[in-house]
């Protein structure tokens, strides 16, 4: 039985800011009304807990590296934490809090809050993302949803929303022992259709998922290696998006468990076959303006526009250790399996790191960049931030846009690719964090708590992977040394 739909919400809550696109093709979405507070927002979320007979509330919040964390609280202390926020020991969580300054809150934000539909009926659970903040109410300088809203502030300031739209890769596997190594559940390939198949009823049924709570897709399909496949998600807000991509993953691994089954958004699990990315489509906008339109630019792109893809170019070296933050993510930033290698930006050249999809005849509205470096593990709200801050920086500085590549870049040399003056990406996690620990930009962006702690966590994360003996290095060595 399908949950029975939520008292109306206040208009405002849930929905996308004025001037928002709705989806890539330029359909708008509604309007917020500046006037419906936070009052209205508390009042509707304790509202539908009484309505509903909701026991538990899970509070949301995630880890510097993007792991989802949560605590349950009874509906009783629901009022409570709205107004106060309920306090939990930082120092237990990976780039929070040291031991001697432990306590932090989990401040839940009403515009957030959602029923959780994979439960039954009877014992009905909703979540609500949280923002951490210090005991004294100023923000928490490890929270991550922190970290992007102090850049989407600063885009604001200079008059700009920033709107979002990922297409979010994945694998279906029989389980996630990595004892006998990751075993696919469909031989498909490419857009494949299939009626009687595990993996795309369950995709179908985490799309349906997701709408229930509120979030549309604007469509999802078969990728291109066995057993992988992708949800595209439409076009909103950074920081709502960055919540929908974590509720996204949790719906996807849910659906699965369910089953018997594991989803997993690990970059690159299978050898010989592309990785999982998460190409992030981009725009931004000045009110009800899509200020990366020029329709008498020869590419239909504006100054902004312009300048926003030189400043990811010009800081794609240092921030890929933020989109690509795994040792296994460089082993699909790799040539050959569609993922980006290059520092460049065409229109419609899948071979460049940016690039500027051709728009539908009659709606300039969707023109947008896409970036096509970050993969599906990254944590999503400083992926967004870090892309942000280096696109600003490119109008700030007015950097100018270098020469489209219009070739296909697999196929230069690298004296070719040297000669016109196209960069590569960092080829390991190692190099990426050397980049990014040289980076003002990243350390202003992320704020030295998140920064310095971030630089620490990969370094050992690669002293680890250095230390291993691989079975490539067996398979190889052992025989012949």
């Amino acid at each position: 039985m399908l949950p029975r739909p939520l008292p109306p919400r206040p208009q405002g809550i849930g929905e996308r800011g004025a001037g928002a696109p709705d989806d890539a093709n330029g359909r708008r979405g509604s309007r917020t009304c500046e006037a419906c507070g936070v009052q209205s927002q508390r009042d509707y979320v304790l509202r539908t807990v009484e309505e509903r007979g909701i026991r538990f509330v899970q509070l949301w919040f995630t880890d510097v590296l993007g792991t989802p964390k949560g605590f349950n609280i009874t509906s009783a202390e629901l009022e409570n934490a709205l107004d106060e926020g309920m306090t939990f020991d930082g120092s237990a969580i990976d780039g929070f809090s040291r031991v001697q300054e432990a306590d932090v809150l989990a401040r839940p934000d009403p515009k957030t809050f959602q029923l959780l539909p994979w439960h039954d009926d009877d014992s009905a659970v909703a979540r609500v993302f949280c923002d951490v903040a210090n005991l004294d109410g100023s923000p928490f300088s490890g929270d991550p949803r922190h970290t992007l809203r102090r850049t989407l502030e600063r885009a604001r300031a200079a008059g700009y929303t920033f709107f979002v739209a990922p297409e979010i890769e994945y694998f279906y596997f029989a389980d996630a022992d990595p004892g006998h190594g990751p075993q696919t559940l469909d031989s498909g390939s490419y857009f494949d259709l299939s009626v009687a198949d595990l993996t795309s009823d369950l995709r179908r049924r985490s799309v349906l998922m997701l709408e229930e709570m509120g979030i549309p897709v604007e469509h999802t399909q078969h990728e291109d290696a066995r057993s992988q496949h992708e949800i595209d998600l439409r076009y909103t807000d950074a920081m709502t998006m960055a919540d929908t991509v974590m509720t996204a993953r949790m719906v996807v691994k849910e659906m699965a468990r369910r089953e018997g089954v594991f989803a997993s958004f690990m970059p690159k699990p299978l050898g010989g076959v592309q990785g999982s990315g998460m190409h992030t489509h981009i725009s931004l906008w000045e009110g009800e303006r899509n200020a990366f339109v020029d329709e008498g630019d020869e590419y239909g792109l504006s100054e902004v526009a312009r300048q926003f893809i030189a400043g990811l170019l010009r800081h794609a070296r240092e921030i890929t250790a933020v989109t690509n933050q795994w040792v296994n993510s460089y082993k699909r930033l790799i040539g050959g399996y569609e993922a980006p290698v290059h520092v460049s930006w065409a229109r419609n050249n899948r071979s460049a790191l940016v690039r500027v999809p051709v728009v539908k005849h009659g709606k300039p509205d969707s023109t947008r960049l896409e970036y096509r470096a970050p993969d599906s593990a990254c944590n999503p709200y400083l992926a967004f931030s870090v892309i942000l801050a280096a696109g600003l920086r490119g109008i700030t500085e007015g950097y100018p846009l270098p020469t489209e590549a219009d070739a296909n870049l697999f196929t230069l040399t690298n004296r070719e690719l040297a000669l016109k003056g196209i960069e590569s990406l960092p080829p390991s996690l190692h190099d990426a964090v050397n980049e990014m620990e040289r980076s003002e930009l990243l350390a202003q962006t992320l704020g030295d708590h998140v920064f310095e702690w971030f630089i620490r966590n990969k370094r050992a994360e690669w002293e680890d992977y250095q230390s291993q003996v691989t079975q490539f290095e067996l398979d190889r060595y052992l025989p012949l040394l």
